[in-house]
Order: C-alpha cells, then structure tokens, then sequence
C-alpha cells in the first residue's frame, strides 16, 4: 500500500489571515506561506507526527474547537519562557512518563496549541 510521507500543509480559516500567520512566525516560527519564489516555506524537522481522531465529546480540547495543533518543540522551558516574555498565556503543563512534556496555550482567535518536548 502506499503511503502519505507527512503532512504538507495545515489549512484553517481564521477572522483575519494575514495576522493570525504574523502571530504564528512572530511567536513560534513558523515561515507565513511563500506567494513567491523567493519566500522560504516552513520545513519541520523530522520527527513523531500523531495522528488521532478524538471522541466528539472529548474534553481534551474545548469543545467549540474541532481541532488541536500540537507542535514538537526541542526546548520546552526555552520556549514557555519566550512566550511568557510576549505575555501569551500557558496553562496545562504536564509531563507524561515514556512521550513527554506538554503545554497549553492558545493563538488569538482562541484556538488551542499544545506544545510537546518529546522524551529524547
């Protein structure tokens, strides 16, 4: 069978596109779409991508939210530091034994991000 080899791209509608993009390079850095050539697209390292379908009545994430970005990170405590510099909320720090450690936060128009250092 073939196979996907990752994922390409994460498409979301958002209240206003160009600064949700800016906020999402500005604090994570994450490249904004290239509409030329000569942009430089965002490239992840490889790595553990998780894939799964929650419950519908899941409270992992709110419930007026259909979906949870989740983004590995190499330097959990580096990362909730430049944050809380930016003044961006975090909540729900957790470690779990054998994956790792997890935060919470959220962009701005509400929608949840966790962030996952995973276990070296």
């Amino acid at each position: 069978m073939e196979k996907v080899t990752g994922i390409g791209g994460v498409f979301f509608r958002a209240k206003d596109p160009a600064a949700i993009a800016q906020w999402y390079e500005q604090h994570l850095g994450i490249n904004l779409a290239p509409t030329n050539m000569e942009m430089t697209p965002w490239v992840s390292n490889e790595g553990v991508t998780v894939f799964s379908p929650f419950a519908e009545d899941t409270d992992y994430f709110p419930p007026q939210n259909n979906f949870m970005l989740n983004f590995r990170v190499a330097d959990l405590d580096r990362m909730l530091n430049q944050l809380r510099e930016a003044s961006i909320e975090i909540s729900q720090e957790q470690a779990m034994d054998g994956i790792g450690r997890f935060a919470r936060i959220h962009d701005p128009e509400g929608n949840p991000i966790e962030l996952w250092e995973p276990v070296a």
